[in-house]
């Protein structure tokens, strides 16, 4: 059923989505490329691929821009993206301005409101329990220089700065992206796939933020079975799907996602297509109490992150402004 349910055409995908790529530079984007920031996911990857095959490298820019945080094979694996379909790049590493903005010490002092030993040498991230365990609040995990491993529930105060501080990571690419697209007089790509995208899975004026979104309407298996189709290099297509945000390494499962993305992206094709939670929990492979709860999950993510994708909220509104208002009866007076 996996394969029924999220089946689609590689190749008439690869068209229709580069057609729109095309038609949005020249209306009513007008601009003459891409930029693009690779991580090193399968996500950003296969934007980068669909790109370059439909505009050709040489109207492509990459920007590589780990952190001290990142993995230690992001930078390689990134790179290997770039070069397996000839993009411009140029790498930036980010953690100098992090360090300026005090994203590490504001992220430290939240930390230690909840392990006051934590100091340089220790590594952290924050994470969810399974949805099986119903209810469900986020937990410190940090390991100690010497690898012992701390756990610690985590206040809301404190959850709240840690996460705030991690923000400027996403936004701070987006600034370095921006600026070379200014440069450039080109767009810049965005590579949320639908599940992130529906669930509110990033940063507003982070990596939320873009001039097209080309997989927005693609699960993530969906993404996965497009980056083989292109080529993308195997040791993206073979990586689980992480955060890459926090000193230890984080699955998107862990620390926000129900389930695991296959099943996720089969919980949500399922929800949104009608289907019961029984039938939900037929297709992922899982219990229905937890398929139920994941039901229960899309819709509250859906409602405390639809913040996230609204436009800023401009009083009066540009019609309103553009029409010539009544007389009070107190300005007709004088």
């Amino acid at each position: 059923m996996t394969g029924e349910l999220l089946d689609f055409d590689c190749a008439a995908e690869v068209e229709a989505v580069g057609g729109f790529i095309k038609s949005s530079l020249r209306d009513p984007l007008k601009r003459r490329g891409v930029v693009i920031g690779l991580s090193g996911g399968v996500d950003s990857s296969t934007c980068a691929a669909l790109a370059a095959r439909t505009l050709g490298p040489s109207r492509l820019f990459g920007i590589l821009m780990p952190d001290k945080d990142s993995d230690s094979r992001t930078l390689e694996i990134s790179r290997g993206v770039a070069e397996a379909f000839d993009i411009p790049y140029e790498y930036e590493d980010i953690t100098p301005v992090l360090q300026s903005l005090g994203c590490y010490r504001r992220q430290g002092d939240a930390v230690r409101r909840v392990l006051p030993e934590f100091s340089d040498g220790w590594k952290f991230k924050i994470v969810l329990p399974p949805v099986s365990e119903g209810y469900r609040v986020f937990s410190l995990v940090a390991l100690s220089p010497d690898g012992e491993e701390f756990r610690r529930r985590l206040p809301h105060d404190a959850y709240l700065q840690i996460v705030a501080a991690t923000n400027y990571k996403q936004r701070v690419r987006k600034m370095i992206e921006y600026y070379h697209a200014d440069r450039l007089n080109y767009a810049v790509i965005g590579t949320p796939n639908l599940l992130e995208y529906d669930q509110g899975f990033f940063v507003k004026n982070g990596d939320g933020a873009a001039d097209i979104k080309p997989i927005a309407h693609l699960y993530k298996t969906q993404v996965y079975r497009l980056a083989e189709f292109l080529g993308v290099p195997k040791d993206v297509v073979a990586q689980k799907p992480t955060t890459d945000t926090y000193s230890l390494p984080q699955g998107q499962d862990e620390f926000f996602f129900s389930l695991s993305y296959d099943k996720m992206d089969l919980c949500l094709y399922a929800h949104d297509h009608g289907m019961t939670a029984e039938e939900a929990a037929d297709a992922a492979g899982i219990e229905t109490e937890a398929a139920a709860a994941v039901y229960r999950d899309i819709e509250q993510k859906r409602s405390t992150s639809r913040y996230l994708q609204s436009p800023p909220l401009i009083y009066p509104s540009v019609s309103d402004a553009a029409t010539p208002r009544k007389k009070s009866r107190n300005s007709e007076a004088k």
